[in-house]
């Protein structure tokens, strides 16, 4: 029995070697944790009208606004990059990082205690489409967030920076699986004696979850963590990264803050389209482009550290052909099969067809995005890991403008509906890209452009005409084949169309030669180690 745990512990806690393997490993999980994700709209969705939904999901934004400053903005861009290059010497090591922890939870405890005190000021301001109960409803529940939620998911995203930092991805990949199922068990079990306070209550235990599941990741990290507070060289070096990337994040936030004002004037109901259908464009961006980024970065701050310009040139190219190769076939998927995914994802008892229409419309705009948010979360990591997070940052925020502007004429101006949205945060997420894309060129002296055109036009191409014909496909099965009007159905009509669709796709990319068909291989061969490495432990055990 020891030996088993011993074996189970070292499978889970095992560093990956390449950023193929670290992203395999975080793309399944991601994967299996963001269909668990959907389970919970999906369930939501059934017990909860969309009028309802939008208190429900109005409620995290001042949550959501403290966590994405103070974790969004220091963890992902600064706390990796300096616990890397202290690594190697402990004293610093623990000093610095343990210094880092100390600040960012005083920061917190200001953050959340000036906005418990001003949440019945700043709801009103954010929902002005609401009625007053609603407002209210709103108030509390943002609170009881701020109170209840944050402190662990704040802890736990320590914790998987943590593990990110010495390419321990496996722990903190599956924490939110946890997490979402407290959210399910407790919609199911107490929605019809708690009505909305259940899912609340699921979210702030499934929090807790989220922190003691990836505890053991502080005992596997090399740092030992002391209640100090010392203004060192890494602190210094910490806030030098993280202000331009809380402002990047801050302003981020201001959009998020804006899209809610807006949808609230559009009517009931108009969040919740907006924010289901964003959130499905964010499973592969989730599954792809985050797992990429995530990832790379221990790989490219090391391959900076150690001057391996070329390489680190080959990677960039590398990797924004391999995100391609995946998501832009998925981006053709979500659009031509956007009713059939809305249905399935979400399709409750008070989820009617006109919110499925309008959600559908609004990922298919969305889906335009999938490519370059992808691509985005890999790019920005690039100049995090030659410490460098103002570019990102004025990038940033010039992109946010651009979709702040073009959203407000687009609902104000146009008087277009929801999907309008879709199509700024489109456009303005490829524009941050291709500008990203252009400085960081000219920071490395030069992209090999000629290649990464090249392929990418034949992975267009792949996807086209892959796409055309499984839309024909589709378009004769459902209602000849399959009767629609059964979710069962729908599932087997989506299954059908995404089998021929990746068989297709691999065909032609194979018969263009698109280099990137390996990376299916590469996820095979990775996934079938896993499974042997599994194996071999209950074997070894019996």
């Amino acid at each position: 029995m020891n030996n088993l745990l011993l074996e189970t512990k070292k499978f889970f806690l095992t560093k990956q070697k390449t950023i193929i393997s670290s992203a395999v490993v975080v793309g399944v999980m991601i994967l299996i944790s963001r269909l668990f994700g959907f389970l919970r709209y999906r369930i939501l969705a059934g017990y909860f009208n969309k009028s309802e939904l939008d208190i429900f999901f109005a409620s995290f934004r001042i949550p959501d606004f403290v966590f994405e400053i103070l974790i969004t903005g220091a963890v992902s861009s600064a706390f990796i990059p300096i616990f890397i290059k202290y690594q190697k010497d402990q004293k610093k090591l623990n000093t610095n990082i343990s210094s880092i922890i100390n600040i960012i939870s005083l920061i917190f405890i200001a953050f959340v205690v000036v906005l418990y005190l001003l949440a019945d000021k700043l709801i009103p301001l954010m929902t002005p489409g609401f009625s007053y109960d609603k407002i209210q409803i709103i108030t509390r529940y943002s609170k009881m967030l701020l109170i209840g939620q944050l402190p662990f998911m704040i802890f736990a995203s320590f914790l998987t920076g943590l593990g990110h930092a010495n390419k321990i991805f496996l722990v903190s990949a599956i924490a939110p699986i946890a997490y979402n199922l407290s959210i399910i068990i407790a919609t199911v079990l107490f929605a019809g004696k708690f009505h909305l306070i259940a899912p609340i209550i699921g979210v702030i235990f499934g929090s807790f979850l989220l922190f003691i599941t990836q505890i053991p990741l502080l005992f596997n990290s090399g740092f030992i963590y002391y209640p100090v507070l010392k203004i060192t060289k890494g602190l210094k070096e910490f806030f030098g990264m993280i202000i331009p990337r809380v402002v990047t994040v801050l302003s981020a936030q201001i959009d998020a803050t804006v899209d809610l004002l807006l949808t609230s004037v559009l009517g009931a109901g108009s969040y919740t389209v907006f924010y289901l259908a964003q959130h499905l464009q964010l499973l592969p961006v989730s599954i792809l482009g985050i797992s990429f980024g995530q990832a790379s970065l221990p790989y490219l701050s090391e391959i900076y550290r150690d001057k391996k310009y070329e390489e680190f040139k080959k990677m960039i190219i590398d990797s924004i052909l391999s995100i391609f190769f995946l998501t832009i076939p998925i981006t053709a998927f979500f659009i031509f099969a956007r009713t059939p995914l809305v249905r399935l994802f979400f399709g409750g008892d008070k989820f009617d067809w006109d919110a499925t229409v309008q959600t559908a419309i609004t990922l298919s705009y969305f889906a335009f995005s999938i490519p370059f948010h992808s691509i985005y979360y890999f790019i920005t990591r690039c100049f995090y890991a030659f410490l460098d997070s103002k570019t990102p940052f004025y990038i940033s925020v010039v992109s946010i403008i651009i979709n702040i502007i073009m959203s407000v004429i687009f609902i104000f101006v146009l008087k277009l509906p929801v999907w309008s949205l879709g199509i700024s945060f489109s456009i303005s997420i490829t524009i941050n890209v291709f500008l990203l894309l252009l400085l960081l060129s000219r920071k490395l002296k030069g992209l090999n452009y000629k290649f990464l055109v090249v392929e990418s036009l034949k992975i267009f191409s792949a996807t086209f005409i892959s796409a055309f014909f499984v839309y024909l496909q589709m378009k004769i099965l459902d209602g000849l084949i399959f009767d629609t009007t059964r979710t069962i159905n729908v599932f087997f009509l989506l299954l059908t169309g995404a089998l021929t669709y990746l068989l297709f796709y691999s065909f032609l990319s194979w018969v263009l030669g698109v280099k990137e068909l390996k990376i299916i291989t590469d996820f095979i061969r990775k996934a079938r180690s896993h499974k042997k490495r599994v194996i071999e432990i209950y074997t070894d055990i019996e």
